[in-house]
């Protein structure tokens, strides 16, 4: 293994529509990225030819093979098994007790790491963005779904399991909107771009969302969580009562989460935070408002830094901290 590459780590972060690969080098820079289409729909083999296939062509840009790099982490969506890499339910891939790390291990010959995609997105903010610096951190993406990790005592917490984390799936409503997972209620049924939404067109159906439907063009189908931020901001009130309901969901997870765990940060990213201050000034008044006064004073509710590159970032980060716990303790490579 040449110098140069005994300096570089390849992470994936593997996603339901793309996957996003980055060579990033030992602290932690990105050297060169590719973005492929996942196509989930064609199965859980052609995904890994598409993972090995960005392994290797960003390998080849440095005149280098998949099998040169130090490690490979992978972010990948739903619960896991670190210890054997197999992914065991992950809906937006349509996968089940897929086998991921041995595959990738086999075909490049290179230690492999997977871990859930919010879990090293939270590792990513930690050490290199929003949250650097802080020992006891959660990051949340709110996007089409809700997802988040934590950072406790400087280190990645992840549980008894492998599960520990999974903010979207607390019941905030016991009786409400069905979620995703089974559940009612949870807060990703009521704050996630996707259940913004979806209340946002049941409104635009009834008198009193014309705003709504309009702002649409009149197409139900082109109303999103963008769009209804959009109309909030330009004075809708029905779009507004439905992102302030959202938030103050959010706002109130949060708080619990505080008061749990008494946390230095709370990092928030994903498509649903780029609205700004709608959102934050919301979740840092509900912190103040649930929150024990001592711990909401020593929380700071920031947004996310690392934007699209925290998935493959944390990834990268999470094989090169694996490696180097693999190596302290005598395991070779």
């Amino acid at each position: 293994m040449g110098t140069e590459s005994e300096r570089l780590f390849i992470g994936i972060d593997l996603g339901g529509t793309k996957i996003a690969s980055a060579l990033v080098d030992a602290d932690m820079r990105i050297v060169d990225r590719v973005v492929v289409a996942t196509r989930p729909q064609e199965g859980p083999n052609a995904v890994i030819g598409r993972m090995l296939d960005t392994a290797r062509d960003l390998a080849a840009r440095k005149g280098l093979d998949a099998s040169d790099v130090r490690a490979i982490g992978i972010g990948c969506p739903g619960p896991l098994d670190q210890e054997t890499g197999i992914v065991l339910d992950a809906p937006n891939l349509m996968w089940k007790d897929v086998s991921l790390a041995a595959p990738m291990a086999e075909a490049t010959g290179r230690p492999v790491y997977v871990e859930n995609d919010a879990n090293v997105a939270a590792l990513a903010e930690n050490r290199l963005g929003a949250g650097r610096g802080t020992g006891n951190m959660m990051y949340i993406t709110v996007s089409t779904g809700i997802g988040s990790g934590l950072i406790l005592g400087g280190r990645l917490y992840v549980g008894a399991s492998g599960g520990a984390g999974e903010l979207g799936h607390v019941t905030m409503l016991a009786d409400g909107p069905l979620c995703g997972c089974g559940n009612r209620g949870c807060l990703e049924s009521l704050a996630s771009g996707t259940a913004i939404a979806r209340r946002a067109r049941e409104i635009a159906a009834r008198p009193g969302g014309e705003g709504i439907l309009r702002a649409a063009g009149g197409d139900m189908r082109a109303i999103d969580a963008s769009l209804v931020a959009s109309a909030a901001t330009a004075g809708d009130a029905e779009a507004a009562a439905i992102m302030r309901a959202a938030f103050e969901y959010l706002g109130i997870a949060v708080a619990n989460v505080v008061n749990l765990l008494n946390l230095d940060m709370v990092v928030i990213g994903g498509g649903v935070a780029r609205v700004g201050d709608m959102l934050f000034d919301t979740v840092r008044r509900l912190v103040r408002l649930r929150s024990f006064a001592c711990m909401a004073r020593d929380v700071t509710i920031v947004p996310a830094s690392l934007g699209a590159d925290a998935g493959a970032l944390g990834a990268a980060c999470y094989a090169a901290e694996a490696l180097a716990v693999r190596e302290q303790h005598g395991v070779g490579c």
